[in-house]
């Protein structure tokens, strides 16, 4: 603690938002994990597991919307902190005996833990704005893409997590365990976060959550149809791929979509090394669109191979490897950009509208993942990829900074 406090105040409050990111990271990954494997016990249906994270989806696009007016009107330590609170009271809803743990039941706790993520994920990273001056634009992309590859770093060992805890002390024992944990990091917060972090001097009306930012509009834009393009394939396409065509069994298909989480969070956490940022040349929509362009390729080369009968093992595991690579590049070059175009003055607000867009172009790759994977398979999923992925370039190339 003497060693934490005798850092920079920036630094300082960089570290607690971070541990707070990270605490909350890992709970989410493990809580994840532990339903659709419990569930699966319990007998549910692949359908009926995936309906618990409907509504887990669905409130991320409304939290991502109203949580900036909040963060600007009530300060980002406490929208943070509220993020925390209502992860353990989720967790806390899901510490009930297993009759009780009806379908509706489960949705609401997970409905509440997708406020709670994205309550806490727009506060994390509306945070670093305002610790950061506003000439060390190259600080501000390295510490963005630290916190943003750690997260999803971290989100892939909490699929492990899950797991173990699940073997080790079973469902109700892992929730509890996770509640107390996350308890404390809650109280702590509470004591070291600034108070007044992230208020807006002015005051925040409801109506400005809809950016007048031309930029701010494009960029978000694109953000939805990039994250369309990864969830249009990866999010049931290619899990189902995985088991039904190539034979694996569930734990082979979940530790491999977790070794490929960790190494994306990664890449994401160096990406300022591939685009120049780490020599304090911050990227510009310039460099968003040649990224996303180069990325336009990767599912279209797997659907071609698929589709000529190349190695059909070797070309997806390879393709998704490139495609992991390139799309986490480009997933820390978009959380930048927003973090620098954003206001200072209510960054909450512009932070929260773009990642409003991220959810509903998470909800929509999922929804049509499903939908078009049934219907025309893999392939067909891949293409859609590319198109949504050209569109997002073509957006980011009429960005005027």
């Amino acid at each position: 603690m003497q060693m934490l406090s005798s850092l920079p105040p920036q630094v300082h409050q960089y570290l607690i938002v971070t541990g707070n990111y990270w605490a909350f990271t890992l709970t989410d990954g493990a809580l994840r994990m532990l339903v659709v494997l419990y569930f699966h016990d319990l007998g549910y249906s692949p359908l009926q597991i995936a309906m618990l994270f409907l509504f887990y989806e669905i409130f991320g696009v409304v939290t991502n919307l109203v949580g900036g007016w909040l963060g600007a009107r009530l300060g980002l330590n406490r929208t943070m902190n509220i993020g925390l609170a209502l992860q353990v009271a989720a967790l806390a809803m899901l510490l009930l005996p297993s009759a009780l743990l009806t379908v509706p039941w489960v949705m609401a706790a997970q409905a509440l833990s997708g406020i709670a993520k994205d309550l806490n994920k727009m506060s994390a990273k509306s945070a670093i704005k305002l610790l950061v001056p506003a000439q060390a634009q190259g600080t501000l992309y390295q510490w963005v893409a630290l916190l943003t590859g750690s997260k999803n770093a971290l989100k892939g060992i909490g699929f492990f997590l899950g797991g173990a805890l699940l073997a080790l002390v079973g469902f109700q024992g892992a929730v509890l365990a996770m509640a107390i944990v996350l308890a404390l990091v809650w109280l702590l917060s509470i004591v070291l976060l600034k108070k007044d972090l992230g208020k807006a001097r002015a005051k925040s009306r409801f109506r400005d959550i809809f950016s007048k930012s031309r930029a701010i509009n494009l960029l978000a834009a694109a953000r939805l149809f990039l994250f369309a393009a990864r969830d249009v394939w990866f999010v049931v396409a290619l899990p189902v791929f995985l088991a039904s065509q190539l034979g694996w069994d569930h734990w082979k298909v979940g530790g491999f979509l977790a070794l490929w989480i960790i190494g994306y969070g990664v890449v994401q956490s160096l990406a300022p090394r591939f685009t120049g940022g780490s020599a304090g040349r911050p990227p510009t929509s310039k460099t968003a669109f040649l990224w996303a362009g180069v990325l336009t390729a990767s599912p279209a080369l797997i659907a071609v191979a698929l589709h000529a009968g190349i190695h059909p093992v070797a070309s997806l595991l390879c393709g998704l490897m490139l495609f992991g690579f390139l799309f986490a590049v480009n997933s820390s070059l978009h959380s930048y950009l927003i973090v620098s175009y954003a206001r200072e003055d209510g960054v909450s607000m512009d932070v929260g509208f773009y990642y409003m867009a991220n959810a509903m172009g998470r909800l929509a790759g999922t929804i049509l993942s499903g939908w078009v994977y049934q219907a025309w398979g893999l392939e067909a999923c891949l293409w859609i990829s590319a198109v949504f992925l050209l569109l997002a370039a073509l957006l980011a190339s009429l960005i005027r900074e």
